[in-house]
């Protein structure tokens, strides 16, 4: 192999090295990430479901899952309430803020056998933060195992209003 050639394999190795960094440059713009100082959030949840013609009820185990995206800034959690199909609260988990560390994560559980909730329980979460940061993932998780028959489904958080 001449000098020539090894100098456009050398490139080519180089090129094909930096290709997936230089294209996930080109292609996410901080401009279209995201911030927020804070919002409430709410995140549906089923403490059961239904299933076949005579609406036989399912109970589920549900885990409330709060992620805190941001690498370099912590949130604080302000409220994780849990309601009712009816809108009653249920549950009101923080008596005072929460801090939730950089990249950190904190769960609730629901037990499978806590059907108070209803099948159109849901939960709002309120978090801030100091300075714009990544919007946190807030999600649930909804299992049952029961006999053969496995369930399981996540349900993303909607920012909302509150009045």
């Amino acid at each position: 192999m001449n000098v020539k050639n090894g100098m456009w394999v050398a490139a080519m190795g180089i090129a094909l090295m930096a290709g997936p960094w230089i294209a996930w440059g080109q292609d996410e713009k901080m401009s279209d990430i995201e911030l927020a100082l804070g919002q409430t959030v709410y995140v549906p949840v089923y403490s059961h479901i239904y299933s076949g013609d005579r609406e036989r009820q399912i109970p589920l185990a549900v885990t409330l899952s709060i992620r805190n995206t941001d690498p370099a800034n912590g949130i604080r959690l302000a409220m994780v309430d849990y309601y009712d199909s009816h809108g009653k609260l249920l549950k009101a988990y923080l008596k005072e803020p929460l801090a939730l560390d950089p990249m950190s994560t904190i769960r609730y559980v629901i037990k499978q056998s806590d059907l108070s909730g209803g099948s159109g329980a849901n939960f709002l979460v309120r978090w801030m933060s100091d300075k714009p940061i990544n919007i946190p993932i807030i999600e649930s998780i909804n299992i049952s195992t029961m006999s053969q028959l496995g369930i399981s489904f996540s349900s993303r958080g909607q920012a909302i209003r509150m009045p």
